[in-house]
């Protein structure tokens, strides 16, 4: 595995802290939740074909915390223009994971002289009503999905509890518990999976101050015209084929890339058919 190097810079007095490693050209993730571990998305496959920055969203590990709290998307899209601006780079490719893809679709179009390639990964271009409304319909059938699994039948209600969890590490542990809904299939593979889910932190307080987030930029999709690529898990229960199948019928040339066997962690689930999709990015015009 590439070793990572760890920066940092100050931001109108916070400090935004990233990690870079690999070769190739800069590809700057920005993870989702909001507050996840950005560590979760790390990709050594991917780190194969682009100089990976990942970002350490604001609000969460050791990057610093707002004075008065009140994340919001667009926070998220300020702190992201500014570490762009600090790396010097003229154009960089973006990836955005699931919350983190509302990030880099709102700073594609705000900045599109700034990104040369768009992978919007495991995302959605709209959270409205529909989505979420569509999301706990999945989540609901997820004990369906394996009835001899006895863990199985526990994750919905898991996963209600990490909402209205009180702090952090009964955050962060509630939604470890409640991971497995985001998987193809979590149980036959639980062994290969749990260093990865032993890993997972979250910062209840960098979470959007408007829960459930409401985002939709759909109707202005039309124009983005860097090349994009769409990643999405055929067995997503948030932002499956069904979103991933908007943002490319919206964005004009975009690609969609299917991972078969992958819900919305297809990168570790299928780490070299994911990387390898993401990297076809660098083939287009």
């Amino acid at each position: 595995m590439n070793s990572v190097s760890t920066h940092e810079f100050v931001v109108d007095g916070v400090r935004q802290v990233y990690h870079v490693a690999g070769s190739g050209p800069v590809c700057v993730a920005h993870s989702g939740g909001p507050g996840l571990l950005w560590a979760y998305l790390r990709s050594p496959e991917l780190e194969r074909h682009f100089t990976m920055v990942y970002v350490e969203p604001v609000g969460t590990g050791e990057s610093g915390r707002l004075p008065d709290g009140g994340y919001s998307l667009a926070i998220y899209v300020q702190f992201l223009a500014a570490l762009i601006d600090q790396l010097g780079v003229e154009r960089v490719y973006l990836l955005g994971h699931s919350a983190g893809g509302f990030v880099a679709q709102t700073y594609a179009l705000e900045h599109p002289d700034r990104v040369a390639g768009l992978i919007l990964y495991s995302t959605s271009p709209q959270a409205g009503p529909e989505f979420w409304a569509a999301a706990m319909d999945g989540l609901v059938a997820y004990p369906q999905r394996h009835p001899d699994i006895a863990e199985a039948a526990a994750v919905p209600s898991t996963f209600q509890q990490a909402q209205a969890a009180p702090d952090d590490d009964s955050l962060s542990q509630l939604f470890a518990a409640a991971v497995p809904v985001y998987f193809a299939d979590f149980w036959s593979r639980r062994a290969e999976f749990a260093a990865w889910q032993a890993g997972i932190r979250m910062w209840r307080g960098s979470a959007f101050a408007q829960d459930p987030v409401t985002f939709d930029v759909e109707e202005r999709l039309g124009e983005l015209t860097m090349p994009t690529v769409v990643i999405a898990g055929r067995h997503d229960f948030i932002c499956g084929l069904t979103w991933a199948e908007r943002l490319v019928k919206s964005i004009p040339g975009a690609q969609l890339h299917v991972l078969e066997n992958s819900g919305h962690f297809g990168h570790v689930e299928e780490p070299a058919a994911f990387a390898s999709a993401a990297a076809v990015l660098k083939q287009l015009r």
